[in-house]
């Protein structure tokens, strides 16, 4: 089975009307080069409470449910499948969810992925947790026969949520990042480990899981990485450019076959069995404080 993704990136900003046009122009630029599914970074029509704006007071909801429902629209339009990123208004008092929307190419929300780890402590006053409120299920669904997931962004700081997709049968991952607004001194601070740690983690995540995974993020100056595409196997195959727009285009096809170290094993070290072959009965294995 084959799907054409498009991981794409554009400078996020409060202006709910201009992320639209943005995110617009790349579903229709991305359609016309046969993608079946448009991948969009973290809180990429509403903008990032704590970066974009200082509190979702700002933020007109009765605008962002109209522009979220004409990408719905285009959707269905084009035909083509949308991960959307956006801030999920909840009822009364409570802080609403950092979600992406999954959307088929029929315009229909099929689910909505919740982050689930917000950062920030537990007096929830700091980091995200002073602006949303995080959520507690997996998102899996299947787009022309492959069944794919979603996480955003510190996500991937909790290796257990990879795992627990991969037990589920999950071959693809959109994972949406937002970092960006930043100075270049903050870039290249030696306190600023993003750029160093989020590809390579997601390609040891795509490796030890067998899984395709795109990962996109905004490209609003200054950010730390670029959209990029791995595949099972850990390769990066594909990566735009910092700081400038654009929509990369990858195929996967599940017939292809990848080197998979783990395959062996994986499944046994899921149910807790946490070595390969056949263990030994030997005393001299048994006794670990003689030569």
């Amino acid at each position: 089975m084959k799907l054409r993704i498009a991981t794409c990136q554009f400078p996020v900003d409060r202006d709910v009307e201009r992320n639209c046009r943005y995110i617009c122009r790349q579903m229709k630029s991305a359609t016309r080069q046969g993608a079946h599914v448009v991948h969009f970074s973290e809180a990429c029509l509403s903008g990032y409470a704590g970066k974009e704006f200082d509190s979702h007071r700002e933020l007109n909801w009765q605008l962002l449910h109209a522009k979220t429902q004409l990408i719905i629209d285009l959707a269905k339009q084009l035909g083509v499948w949308v991960i959307l990123g956006s801030s999920h208004q909840l009822s009364k008092r409570h802080k609403p969810h950092n979600s992406l929307y999954i959307i088929n190419d029929r315009g229909a929300i099929v689910d909505r992925y919740d982050k689930m780890f917000c950062t920030g402590d537990a007096s929830s006053r700091t980091g995200d947790l002073k602006h949303y409120s995080p959520g507690n299920h997996f998102s899996v669904f299947s787009i022309k026969g492959i069944r794919c997931g979603a996480l955003i962004c510190h996500d991937f700081r909790y290796d257990e949520l990879y795992r627990q997709y991969k037990k589920i049968g999950v071959q693809v991952m959109f994972h949406s990042y937002h970092n960006g607004h930043s100075t270049k001194k903050q870039v290249h601070s030696r306190k600023n480990i993003w750029g160093m740690i989020v590809p390579p983690t997601m390609q040891t995540y795509a490796a030890n899981n067998y899984m395709w995974i795109s990962a996109n993020n905004t490209s609003a100056p200054h950010g730390s990485w670029p959209s990029f595409f791995v595949l099972p196997d850990g390769y990066i195959n594909g990566r735009l450019t910092c700081h400038r727009p654009g929509v990369l285009l990858s195929t996967i096809n599940t017939d292809t076959k990848f080197y998979d170290a783990s395959a062996n094993w994986r499944n046994r070290a899921f149910k807790g069995v946490f070595h390969s072959g056949k263990l030994v009965q030997d005393p001299r294995s048994r006794r670990r404080t003689t030569i």
